[in-house]
């Protein structure tokens, strides 16, 4: 069984910074682009940032360009989100996403390739 389970969410300050994790399990994803979605209440989900499967290429939604980073670690499993400079606009709930096995491009994120979901972790950003 395919499983995304994020953590690290919460509350922090505006200027403050988080970092979250997904930890991935139920086939091989070292192979596959992963990346994290966001919503915010009362908003469509949207992209946030993806990574390739060698985590040599990165690709981040202008909203989050330069205040965020996104790692990974085959090894363990896990895809880790940075955010920095946090403002209360990020408010919102973070979805970790993995693409299909072999789409291993950041650009499987954003064009739908997707098979797994976590179920997501607040981050709430206090004025």
């Amino acid at each position: 069984q395919v499983q995304l389970v994020e953590s690290g969410g919460g509350l922090v300050q505006a200027g403050g910074s988080l970092r979250l994790s997904c930890s991935a399990s139920g086939r091989t994803f070292r192979l596959s682009a992963m990346g994290w979605f966001r919503q915010a209440p009362g908003k469509e989900r949207e992209f946030v940032a993806a990574i390739n499967w060698s985590g040599g290429s990165t690709y981040f939604a202008d909203s989050v360009k330069g205040r965020f980073t996104i790692s990974r670690d085959n090894a363990k499993n896990t895809v880790d989100l940075q955010m920095s400079s946090l403002k209360p606009e990020d408010t919102a709930v973070y979805y970790c996403a993995a693409a299909r096995l072999g789409s291993g491009a950041t650009t499987s994120l954003t064009k739908g390739a997707l098979d797994a979901w976590g179920q997501g972790t607040l981050v709430t950003v206090s004025s």
